[in-house]
């Protein structure tokens, strides 16, 4: 998320099918409304949302999953979660924390001397719990376009680098700033105190526990999605029905790797947020610690931030619970209440949306407005 989300932002057009779970369709028309008129109004290529509501479950569709063959958008289908991927490594860190094998208050230079140095960076200042929630002050890195492209592979290592180079935002603790430097950071820590790769330790920790079987975080190298998957578009920030579509379904998610670079689907979403949130991950203590929310600043609206997961809050007044992300070519989000029983992953194949919309995040809302503003269904 950057400015209006997670990582980056880019997409492509087309009309498509809708496909609704029929043994429930009745219950959820409002959502499947809002799908419809995504592809319809906002020209985005294909949209999916499941949700649950305790022990139902409702999967609904619209649009196309490749828009050379027309195919749908399916439950199984696989796709990038972006920053959404936060909340699945800051689990991991909490989970390290009530181990006592790191601390929340811990610096960044305990873990990693002399990586966060100059331009009023300071390491020594800077606790992991600032890194979770974003307000260490740690220039984002990817703010630096030009200089993360010099590198076809980046290690975390070197996109920090590219975050020292520019001034620190401000001093540790004293505003709220979103950066993907801050898990960059987290996710070399959670390496050297686990002594484990962090995609392994997310596998053995969360994915693998939780039966969350197309969940997982790629290598840099590997551009692949793995199993069934629609296919991811982008227009590379350009606007206006002319604007050209890249199909970029097959990525280097080196320069996001802790940040956003993890692969789910809709279903492992709402198993991970209803586990979560539900307390089954983590012990009461680091509960707490994750979910003491901070107000945004120059985000979204309507948000609060925690340690790797945040708030909306909708027009009706109903708060909910989760993240979401966003890369090159897919936009999600997986949003509920803060008991884990009513939750709502939607993603879209594209980056950008039309009509109406500024973007997918105003789509998402929509969604979400339909499910839990409704009185059926609070």
């Amino acid at each position: 998320m950057r400015t209006r989300m997670a990582l980056l932002i880019v997409g492509a057009m087309v009309a498509g099918n809708a496909a609704v779970s029929p043994a429930v369709a009745a219950d959820r028309g409002k959502v499947q409304r809002v799908l419809g008129k995504a592809v319809t109004e906002g020209d985005v290529p294909g949209i999916l949302a499941e949700i649950r509501d305790h022990h139902r479950r409702w999967f609904g569709s619209a649009g196309v999953a490749d828009t050379a063959i027309g195919s749908k958008r399916r439950a199984s289908h696989r796709f990038r979660i972006g920053s959404a991927t936060k909340a699945f490594v800051a689990t991991v860190m909490l989970q390290l924390v009530a181990e006592r094998k790191v601390g929340l208050d811990d610096t960044v230079e305990k873990w990693l001397p002399g990586l966060v140095h100059g331009n009023g960076h300071d390491g020594a200042a800077v606790t992991i719990r600032q890194l979770l929630n974003h307000t260490s002050g740690i220039f984002d890195y990817l703010r630096d376009q030009g200089a993360v492209n010099q590198y076809p592979n980046p290690s975390p290592q070197q996109l920090v680098q590219i975050a020292m180079t520019h001034p620190a935002s401000f001093q540790p603790g004293a505003s709220w700033e979103y950066s993907q430097t801050n898990y960059a950071l987290v996710g070399l820590i959670i390496e050297r105190a686990s002594g484990g790769a962090l995609a392994d330790e997310i596998a053995r920790r969360i994915a693998r526990p939780l039966g969350l079987a197309g969940t997982y975080l790629p290598g840099g190298a590997d551009t692949k999605i793995l199993g069934p998957h629609s296919r991811h578009y982008t227009r590379l920030y350009q606007t206006g029905p002319d604007a050209p579509t890249y199909d970029v379904t097959e990525l280097n998610t080196s320069p996001f790797w802790a940040a956003g670079g993890m692969i789910s689907t809709a279903g492992d979403l709402n198993r991970f947020f209803g586990a979560l949130l539900g307390g089954r991950l983590l012990p009461p203590a680091q509960q707490r610690e994750m979910f003491t929310m901070v107000p945004t600043k120059d985000w979204l609206p309507d948000t609060t931030y925690g340690l790797g997961v945040s708030t909306v809050k909708l027009p009706c007044g109903t708060t909910v619970w989760g993240m979401g992300g966003a890369i090159y070519g897919s936009w999600s989000y997986a949003y509920g209440s803060r008991d884990g029983k009513h939750l709502v992953a939607t993603n879209v194949n594209g980056d950008w949306a039309s009509g109406r919309w500024k973007d997918p995040i105003g789509i998402f809302n929509d969604v979400l407005q339909a499910e839990f503003c409704s009185d059926d269904h609070r």
